[in-house]
C-alpha cells in the first residue's frame, strides 16, 4: 500500500524486501483466499492499543477511503456477515494482489529475500541473506510473529530494539484456546459449532464457537482471544434465549434445547446430570443446567503462533510520531503494520488499520 502510493518522480529509487517468493502471501490466504480487507462497523473501539491513536488514524483514512480507493483499482469487496457481522471480502484474494502489483511495476522488488541485520551510517544499511541494500529512508512493515509459515519472524522487533524502542510484551493473537483438565468435554466435541456470546473483560461478543481437538477456536474465540489476559471467560450457550422457555413438556434435555445433541450430552457429563425429561428435573438439576447461560471457563493458554492470525503487542507507540510514522528515536526511520503495538479483532480490521498506517505514513513521505 505504501509502495504503491509513493510519488515516483520524487522517489526514483524505491525497493520492497520480502522473505516470501511471493507478493503478499498474508493477503493470499485471508478470509479463506477472500481477503477481509475492512469492516462496515469498524471504530476504535475494535482496536488493542492507543485509542486516540487509532481514532485519528481511522479519521485520516477510513474504510470509505480504502473502499474508494479499491473500486478506484477495480476491486469491488461486498460485506458477508456469516464469518463476523459487517466483514468486507473481496471475491478473491487474487485481486488485491493483482492490484498491487500492478501499482508498484516501478518498484524494486526483492523477493525471496531474507533482512538479517540494518545498521547505519548516513544512510540504512540493510543487510540481507543475498546483498546490502542502502537506502535514505527506510520504512519497515514487517508483521509480527504469526504465520511463520509464511515467512514471519521478529525482525521488524529487532530492527525497533537496535534503535532504541521498547516492545510491549508479544503474545498470539486471534488464536484458539487450549482448555484445562475441567474442559477437556471441550475435545470430544472437536468439529462441532455452535452460536455463542462470550464475555472477558467487560466486552462481549457474538458469534460461531468451533470445538476444536485442542480446546476451542472459531470467530468468535479468536476475538476474544484479543482481549483475554488471565482468569475466565464466560460463555452464553443459548444467546439472546431464556433457558427456562424451552424447559416444559415432557420432553429429554437433549430433545428440548436447541444446541447440538452431542453438545448436550457431553455438557450433561460434565455436570453429572442425567438427560432426562425436563419436567423431572429437581430444583437443583435447574440450576445446574442455568450454566449454560454463564458458562465460566479458564483456558490453560492458547494454540501458539503457529494457529494465530495477528500478534499483540509490538512496538510502543508512543516512540512513534502519530503524524508521520516516523521514529522519535531515529531520523527516517518508520514503523507500520502488525510489528505496532495496534491489534484489531476479527473482521477486516487489521487491514484496514494497516492501510490507514500506510497511507498516513506515505502522505508524509511524499511532503518531504
Amino acid at each position: 500500500m505504501l509502495a504503491s502510493n509513493l510519488n515516483k518522480k520524487k522517489y526514483k529509487n524505491i525497493c520492497l524486501i520480502d522473505t516470501s517468493l511471493k507478493l503478499a502471501p498474508k493477503v493470499k490466504v485471508s478470509g479463506g483466499a477472500k481477503c477481509n480487507i475492512t469492516n462496515e462497523l469498524v471504530t476504535y473501539k475494535n482496536y488493542l492499543g492507543d485509542e486516540e491513536f487509532v481514532k485519528e488514524l481511522l479519521k485520516k483514512f477510513s474504510k470509505d477511503d480504502l473502499l474508494a480507493f479499491l473500486n478506484k483499482n477495480q476491486v469491488f469487496p461486498k460485506i458477508n456477515p456469516k464469518i463476523v457481522k459487517g466483514t468486507y471480502f473481496c471475491n478473491s484474494s487474487q485481486d488485491v494482489i493483482d492490484m498491487f502489483t500492478k501499482l508498484t511495476t516501478h518498484v524494486k522488488k526483492y523477493l525471496g529475500t531474507t533482512v538479517l541485520d540494518v545498521d547505519f551510517d548516513e544512510v540504512y544499511k540493510i543487510k540481507t541473506d543475498s546483498k546490502i541494500i542502502e537506502a535514505k529512508k527506510l520504512v519497515v512493515a514487517s508483521g509480527g510473529l504469526s504465520y511463520p509459515v509464511l515467512g514471519a519472524s521478529s525482525i521488524g522487533f529487532d530492527i525497533a530494539k537496535k534503535f532504541g524502542h521498547s516492545i510491549i510484551k508479544l503474545e498470539p493473537a486471534l488464536v484458539g484456546f487450549t482448555v484445562q483438565k475441567e474442559q477437556f468435554w471441550f475435545k470430544n466435541l472437536a468439529g462441532i459449532s455452535t452460536n455463542v456470546i462470550t464475555s472477558v473483560e467487560g466486552k462481549y461478543f457474538e458469534g460461531s464457537l468451533l470445538f476444536a481437538h485442542k480446546g476451542c477456536s472459531g470467530p468468535v474465540i479468536l476475538t476474544t482471544s484479543l482481549y483475554w489476559k488471565k482468569g475466565k471467560i464466560v460463555i452464553d450457550f443459548l444467546p439472546k434465549k431464556r433457558l427456562e422457555s424451552f424447559l416444559v413438556g415432557n420432553k429429554n434435555i437433549s430433545s428440548a434445547l436447541p444446541l447440538p445433541k452431542r453438545f448436550i450430552q457431553e455438557f450433561l457429563n460434565s455436570i453429572e446430570l442425567e438427560d432426562k425429561a425436563t419436567s423431572k428435573l429437581t430444583s437443583l438439576e435447574l440450576e445446574k443446567l442455568k450454566l449454560l447461560k454463564n458458562y465460566e471457563f479458564s483456558p490453560a493458554g492458547n494454540f501458539g503462533y503457529s494457529k494465530a492470525e495477528v500478534t499483540k503487542g509490538g512496538i510502543n507507540t508512543d516512540e512513534i510520531n502519530h503524524n508521520t510514522f516516523e521514529s522519535l528515536k531515529q531520523k527516517n526511520l518508520y514503523f507500520i503494520g502488525e510489528c505496532l503495538n495496534i491489534t484489531g479483532e476479527l473482521g477486516g480490521f487489521n487491514f484496514q488499520i494497516a492501510f490507514s498506517e500506510a497511507i498516513v505514513c506515505v502522505k508524509q513521505l511524499n511532503s518531504i
